[in-house]
């Protein structure tokens, strides 16, 4: 594996576990509840974590099939979930989400920057690298 590659994993594995851990400390230290969405976007999240550093480890850029699958997933989940907190024709219509309603927003920094919006961010992250080291791959054939 060359070292664009090895480097590009290490990049998907850093943005990833910066993604888990801001998502721990926002639901354990600030004592924010995820909402459903939240729960499918950690369930998308979560595992990229572990199967990157075990790639990494064994040098294995394959894995960029799946982490390019779990990112695009879960970021068209974030999107929604970013659009329902901000897009009054779909908020209106948003499904009940059990006891935390999905259009809550827990932060709102610069009047854009909520919880799905920073997901949405490192899915996006992920999936740009993921295609990025896809066709690298291709073209090392």
């Amino acid at each position: 594996m060359n070292k664009k590659l090895e480097n590009s994993l290490l990049f998907i594995w850093l943005v990833s576990l910066v993604a888990t851990l801001g998502s721990l400390y926002f639901s354990e230290v600030r004592g924010y509840e995820p909402c459903e969405l939240c729960w499918y976007q950690r369930i998308l999240m979560y595992p990229i974590v572990l199967i990157t550093l075990v790639a990494y480890i064994q040098k294995n850029a394959r894995i960029a099939a799946t982490t390019a699958v779990f990112s695009c997933i879960g970021g068209t989940i974030s999107l929604y979930h970013y659009g329902i907190q901000k897009l009054d024709f779909l908020s209106e219509n948003a499904p009940a989400c059990g006891r935390v309603p999905c259009t809550g927003e827990y932060i709102n920094w610069l009047g854009f920057i909520t919880i799905p919006f920073l997901a949405l961010t490192a899915f996006v992250l992920i999936a740009i690298t993921s295609f990025y080291m896809l066709k690298m791959l291709k073209e090392d054939k």
